[in-house]
């Protein structure tokens, strides 16, 4: 190299060498500069001309191949940031949808309807952890009394799941929509079309004007609404609660529910 090059480099490289850093600590050789580069370590190098970035090119690639644990450290400081990232999108959409999921006057609410503490469940009836949740979910309702569970029905499994979720909203019309939606949960038959209007006609239903209200196309909008808002937050399987003002995913044993509950009871 050149002695004029390489003094040159030698003052520039004592000038650059924070941003050096800065650009190995966010991943320069992981190929990340372009997404987590500090802008002040990118004109760093921007305003080297093409022999001395190739050059401070080489002293990061010598750099790198003395100490390859910086690149695992960047990596994982690069997947750190984005899921701190990923939950505070998810925590904003949670503060923006509190309204859609409590008060939305087309959801069944179960338990005591001016509770002081929220609950709300995304479920399927084909979910067989939802059916195993259930029991718990019902009784620590019942023995709470302070508990509003608002029910939203996410049918994800299939056809099937759908004709259920619709004869759920259905149900409710009827003003039977606790005891059809506790009974189906505790349905051990395959479901289908004739388990769920079995279903429905041994906790009394209208099976006539059950059929009539399940084609009103304001269920099917109801149901609409509820896959966008779980998109909104991110939920994608069930069951899912949002207990207060957390998202809680996946079944949540009794012990868990109620101390969640008291938790947002105290806020």
């Amino acid at each position: 190299m050149p002695a004029s090059l390489s003094r040159s480099l030698t003052e520039r490289f004592r000038r650059a060498r924070a941003a050096a850093a800065a650009l190995l600590s966010c991943g320069l050789a992981a190929g990340l500069l372009a997404t987590a580069g500090p802008a002040a370590a990118q004109d760093a190098v921007t305003t080297l001309d093409p022999a001395e970035k190739a050059a401070f090119e080489q002293l990061i690639r010598d750099y790198l191949m003395e100490h390859p644990e910086v690149i695992v450290e960047a990596i994982q400081q690069m997947r750190e940031r984005e899921q701190a990232a990923a939950e505070q999108r998810q925590q904003q959409a949670l503060a923006d949808s509190l309204a859609a999921l409590r008060d939305d006057p087309a959801d069944p609410v179960l338990g005591n309807l001016e509770g002081d503490v929220v609950v709300v469940e995304f479920f399927d009836y084909q979910c067989g952890y939802c059916k195993r949740v259930a029991p718990d979910l019902q009784r620590t309702v019942a023995e709470d009394g302070g508990v509003k569970l608002v029910m939203k029905e996410f049918p994800i499994l299939g056809p099937a799941s759908i004709v259920a979720a619709k004869a759920a909203l259905a149900a409710e019309r009827q003003g039977r929509y606790e005891d059809f939606h506790w009974a189906m949960m505790e349905n051990k038959a395959p479901l289908g079309e004739e388990t769920v209007f079995a279903v429905a006609e041994q906790v009394g239903l209208d099976l006539e004007q059950l059929r009539a209200d399940m084609a009103d196309p304001e269920i099917e909008t109801q149901l609409a609404e509820t896959y966008a808002l779980a998109e909104r937050l991110g939920i994608g399987g069930t069951p899912a609660f949002v207990i207060g003002e957390q998202l809680v995913p996946g079944a949540v044993p009794a012990a868990r529910l109620r101390q969640l509950i008291e938790e947002a009871r105290q806020g």
